[in-house]
């Protein structure tokens, strides 16, 4: 009974360590993510003269969830090497080790607060964060991109909303071909240039030209004449198929929970889905990362006192982590080109790291 409570005493003194030192890390990485952001804004803005400066500080602090998420990792390293390194220093690894604690046993509450965390980014974090950022891309779409194309696919096809100079026109398909070059069962709204309605264009399939819609078999509908027909017709547009593809929504404003659903109707509406499949498994590899850098800085940290040079370890530390995020980042870029399979892309960098830091943690323990 007497062994049972210290281990749950360490392990809750170790976890409690882990946590707030990743935190701290966190928070700094946030502050410095956050200025940056606030400045490159303020340069952007700077021909802009109806932007304050309280705008500005809010897109920033509205992208801050997104960008702070890609840089949850290295706080885990770094949070992670540093909390090691500082029971090391203390002789408590020593002691602990002189108990008969093992190395897994020492390191498993940081594994299991990493899971947590992971668990957490996934259920709570990422929803709020996918939020935001869908506010933040208005903003920055009104303000500082002056983009007047507005697209939306939802379980009725695809909406296209456009600002020409004669007017506003709304169109809808309810299917897209040739990533969106092509509509099947086009509907166009007509708005004059008070948005008042001034008619409608029926065709049977449009296809993206440049300056204009190229519409077959088509009625136009308008408020002062009779319907007419006509086999070919060309509406003016000032959409392009770059447009087109920019407009469509960034992984990043669509929450995790709403992924599935988004990917089905985006396939369903002809689009390709593989970028929002990636960002989907990307996601939900979270925790599994969290925990492999856990591995990486416990494999630099807590064998300072055997193998001596601190300098070189923790620059090996880093070194590790920046090569496994640039090998996650490679994966990732081999997943969008369709080289690699979604999942694989998305899981096979943390899965492989992992593997390898707990065959060096095996040799280094037992070996």
């Amino acid at each position: 009974m007497n062994s049972v409570n210290i281990s749950w005493t360490l392990t809750r003194y170790l976890g409690r360590q882990f946590f707030f030192t990743v935190a701290i890390t966190f928070c700094i990485f946030l502050c410095l993510i956050y200025m940056i952001d606030l400045v490159e804004l303020t340069r952007r803005a700077s021909s802009q003269k109806d932007i304050s400066f309280g705008l500005l500080a809010t897109m920033s602090f509205l992208n801050l969830p997104t960008i702070g998420s890609d840089t949850l990792p290295f706080a885990v390293l770094f949070g992670s090497m540093a909390a090691f390194m500082r029971v090391t220093r203390n002789n408590e690894l020593v002691i602990a080790r002189a108990a008969g604690v093992s190395v897994w046993q020492f390191m498993m509450p940081a594994l299991l607060v990493a899971f947590l965390m992971g668990s957490f980014i996934i259920t709570v974090y990422n929803p709020v964060a996918s939020a935001m950022s869908a506010r933040h891309a208005q903003l920055e779409a009104r303000y500082l991109r002056g983009q007047t194309s507005l697209l939306a696919v939802s379980a009725n096809g695809l909406w296209l909303r456009q600002a020409d100079g004669d007017g506003l026109s709304v169109v809808h398909a309810l299917r897209v071909s040739e990533l969106g070059l092509k509509l099947e069962d086009v509907t166009i709204f007509l708005y004059d240039g008070d948005e008042s309605f001034a008619g409608r264009i029926d065709a049977k399939s449009a296809t993206l030209e440049d300056g204009y819609w190229a519409l077959s078999n088509v009625w136009i509908s308008s408020l002062s004449d009779q319907p007419r027909h006509f086999d070919k017709y060309q509406q003016p547009t000032t959409l392009t198929l770059t447009k087109v593809q920019e407009s469509f929504a960034d992984e990043n404003t669509i929450s995790f929970w709403d992924l599935p659903h988004f990917i089905e109707m985006a396939e369903a509406a002809g689009f390709s889905a593989k970028r929002y499949q990636l960002h989907f498994y990307d996601v939900l590899a979270t925790p599994v990362l969290l925990c492999t850098m856990v591995l990486v800085g416990g494999i630099f940290s807590l064998r300072t006192s055997r193998l001596g040079g601190l300098v070189q370890l923790v620059l090996g530390g880093v070194l590790a982590g920046f090569f496994l995020y640039f090998l996650s980042d490679l994966a990732l870029a081999l997943g969008k080109s369709g080289v690699l399979p979604p999942f694989l892309a998305a899981w096979s960098p943390a899965i492989v790291a992992m593997l390898l830091g707990l065959a060096v943690l095996f040799h280094l323990e037992d070996g």
